[in-house]
């Protein structure tokens, strides 16, 4: 007969009979295994009482015998764990995966193309003004003599394009 949960209460009887017999000791042999780890340790165990539960119609868990089983189901449970961690790759921190990011190829494009638009809805001399200071890197002397206006043409030019710019971007959603 099955209790309203779904379970008999002889498996709640085993399982508590079991824990209260071999729990203290499963718990510090999976410890010893697993190098202090006693969170890994509690799970090991968890999972060794659920196998035990699984074979309840075999096992007695009060008869000494059925000890050197579960043992055996520990020391399996830890193995299996190492092979596991060995054949997929080492996990880290999120914290250790951010400060080695690689940047996003895909959004510095999209960068690149919503900057192009925008230079697109400047005045022709506003955007000539920004390619040579600022994709070039030209000085303001050597623009000025490039695109043969004053020195102070051009700074003041450059302010105007970067003021409309970012007007552009805005327009777009960008936000500084």
């Amino acid at each position: 007969m099955r209790s309203a949960q779904g379970h008999r209460p002889r498996d709640e009887v085993f399982i508590r009979a079991l824990y209260e017999t071999h729990g203290d000791v499963l718990l510090r042999f999976a410890s010893r295994l697993l190098g202090g780890d006693t969170h890994r340790a509690e799970d090991v165990v968890q999972e060794t009482l659920l196998r035990a539960w699984r074979h309840s119609g075999a096992l007695d868990p009060t008869v000494e015998t059925v000890r050197p089983w579960l043992f055996t189901v520990v020391r399996n449970l830890v193995i299996d764990g190492y092979r596991a961690r060995e054949i997929r790759p080492a996990e880290f921190p999120v914290s250790m995966l951010l400060e080695h990011a690689v940047p996003d190829e895909c959004e510095r494009a999209l960068t690149a193309q919503i900057v192009a638009e925008a230079m697109a809805d400047l005045a022709q001399h506003h955007r000539e003004v920004l390619v040579h200071v600022h994709y070039l890197g030209r000085s303001t002397a050597r623009t000025a003599k490039e695109l043969n206006i004053p020195p102070g043409t051009v700074k003041s030019r450059t302010y105007y394009a970067m003021r409309a710019l970012r007007c552009a971007l805005e327009a777009r959603g960008v936000t500084a």
